[in-house]
């Protein structure tokens, strides 16, 4: 009879401690801030081909593109620039609000200026750089990935995160467009960011 109760007993503190552990984990999850909060935010500054500054508070006030490349890129930079472009022309003038920026991985190379000529056919696209502590910076603090890869001819390509990310008015991360996702799913991507305002 007393191994019932003692077995009783210990089912009722397993029972216990599960509840406790149940309510302890709704606390945590119901206080804790978002993954996003801070998501992009940080001590840095790139500088656009014309001379002005970028900072963490030029993403606020509107929806933006954001996209790391190199302007020695082969394939995955131009025709990113190509699809930012096309989905302007879709949206036409429910774009007008939206920003885009082509931020450099190569700053050993690319220039402000030099990325700026990059993308002045992608208007209305514009192109950041900076020294490379900052780039470091912005990069880290957006989580994407870049690294200098050599090539057997003495030179070097960058490899780097191929998504388009995708931010609203209050500089706080909403998703990315994959590279090469399909028109209609980018579209709907973007028209869901425009409508946060």
């Amino acid at each position: 009879m007393s191994r019932m109760k003692n077995i009783r007993v210990l089912l009722w503190a397993l029972v216990g401690t599960a509840a406790l552990t149940a309510t302890g984990l709704y606390v945590y999850n119901a206080n804790r801030p978002a993954v996003t909060a801070n998501f992009g935010a940080g001590d840095y500054t790139l500088e656009a081909g014309n001379g002005d500054k970028f900072t963490y508070a030029s993403l606020s006030g509107n929806p933006s593109m954001l996209f790391f490349g190199f302007t020695h890129c082969p394939d995955v930079c131009p025709t990113t620039l190509a699809e930012m472009t096309s989905w302007y022309e879709v949206l036409g003038p429910e774009a007008k609000d939206l920003k885009a920026y082509f931020v450099t991985v190569d700053p050993e190379r690319d220039t402000p200026q030099v990325v700026a000529d990059y993308v002045s056919w992608a208007e209305p696209v514009v192109g950041l750089s900076g020294s490379l502590e900052e780039i470091d910076k912005f990069a880290k603090a957006w989580g994407a990935f870049y690294e200098k890869s050599p090539l057997d001819n003495g030179d070097y390509t960058m490899n780097h995160t191929a998504s388009v990310y995708l931010i609203n008015a209050n500089g706080e991360f909403e998703g990315t467009i994959a590279y090469e996702e399909g028109g209609a799913t980018a579209i709907g991507k973007l028209k869901k960011l425009l409508a946060k305002g």
